[in-house]
């Protein structure tokens, strides 16, 4: 059986991505949940990962890291993860390609933490810059592609890339407009999304850097989380 290792739900959006993937498609896989510790928890996470990094993804023999390799290995394996139209498969690839490389800002001003909700008093331009982009984006895809997800009428890889922007945008109140939000909102009501949101709710661990990422991006509103 294939395993997926993983860190906090709450927190680890590099991990969201392959996990939503594979249940979406219904690839089968045994999760394996290593939380974070003190700073990246580098050393706990170097016994199955070769960069002390998540996620992982262990197939027998194979190892393979990084959420885009992990996805790329997916694809040679099983139908479905990429769109099998060769213009829609170029699109949703150069789309999570830039998505894994970029959108900076986001990341470093939204980190992803489910279960909180934040207000952002003072959008930073960089932020403002990266939230256009990500309009364009959708926007193109679901246009170009007709919809519902970005690159046509059914879940790829391309969409799994962007799950961890969907809680972003509910955490910190990220304005869109309405073809984004209706977006975000068809991410977060897909079962994996909410399988993956109730067990980031009920997580009792914190981390002390991501907590503390979440406090300087602004107002904390509420912390849904279990005590």
């Amino acid at each position: 059986m294939v395993e997926l290792y993983i860190a906090n739900k709450n927190y680890s959006s590099w991990s969201l991505r392959p996990w939503a993937l594979m249940s979406e498609l219904n690839l089968p896989f045994d999760e394996r949940l290593i939380p974070f510790g003190q700073g990246a928890n580098a050393g706990a996470f170097r016994e199955f990962s070769p960069t002390g990094k998540v996620p992982c993804l262990h197939d027998g023999d194979t190892t393979v890291w990084d959420s885009m390799a992990i996805t790329e290995y997916l694809a040679e394996r099983h139908p479905g993860v990429w769109p099998s139209d060769a213009g829609s498969r170029a699109w949703a690839r150069c789309a999570a390609a830039e998505m894994h490389s970029g959108f900076s800002a986001l990341r470093e001003h939204c980190g992803m933490n489910c279960g909180i909700r934040v207000r952002i008093e003072h959008m930073p331009e960089g932020l403002q810059r990266d939230i256009s982009r990500l309009g364009e984006l959708w926007n193109e895809g679901l246009a170009r592609f007709g919809g519902p997800f970005l690159a046509g009428a059914v879940f790829t890889a391309v969409d799994a890339f962007f799950t961890p922007v969907a809680f972003r945008v509910r955490t910190y109140g990220l304005p869109l407009d309405a073809a984004c939000a209706a977006y975000v909102k068809r991410l977060l009501e897909l079962p994996s999304m909410r399988h993956w949101y109730t067990d980031a709710l009920a997580e009792t661990w914190r981390d002390s850097g991501h907590e503390d990422e979440a406090r300087r991006s602004g107002i904390l509103l509420e912390d849904l989380r279990a005590r």
